[in-house]
């Protein structure tokens, strides 16, 4: 299948994200399903074609907007993802967690715990995926 201009951008724009590693690890373990192609194809287009692509943000503040919302709406597996695209755009694990634990007077404890452990299990997974040389 031959992308859309719009996609071949989303395409980018997401391996920019996550890190081309990590977009190929998925690629190869989720989206290689029939189903699971027409939600990249779709995705890549909208949410990464356009969404992240629309000047007025930096990809910095807009990797933080969807850590807050994954982390106040509860979405485990989004907040995972989006972590991982903080830390690759700027965001210290720090900051980060001081981001999640702000939200604990306007979302609730338990929202926040969650997204916490989530933080952490990531930070060690990239740590892993890149250790810093002694």
């Amino acid at each position: 299948m031959t992308d859309s201009p719009l996609r071949a951008k989303g395409r980018a724009m997401r391996r920019n994200l996550m890190g081309a590693a990590y977009a190929d690890k998925l690629d190869q373990q989720i989206y290689t399903d029939p189903i699971m192609e027409k939600f990249a194809e779709l995705t890549q287009e909208t949410v990464f074609g356009s969404l992240w692509t629309r000047p007025g943000l930096d990809l910095k503040t807009r990797t933080l907007i969807c850590v807050v919302s994954d982390t106040a709406t509860g979405r485990t597996p989004e907040l995972k993802l989006h972590i991982r695209f903080a830390r690759n755009h700027g965001w210290s694990e720090d900051e980060l967690v001081e981001a999640i634990l702000h939200l604990l007077g306007y979302v609730g404890a338990p929202l926040v715990r969650e997204a916490l452990l989530v933080a952490k299990e990531t930070f060690a997974e990239m740590r892993a995926e890149n250790p810093v040389p002694s």
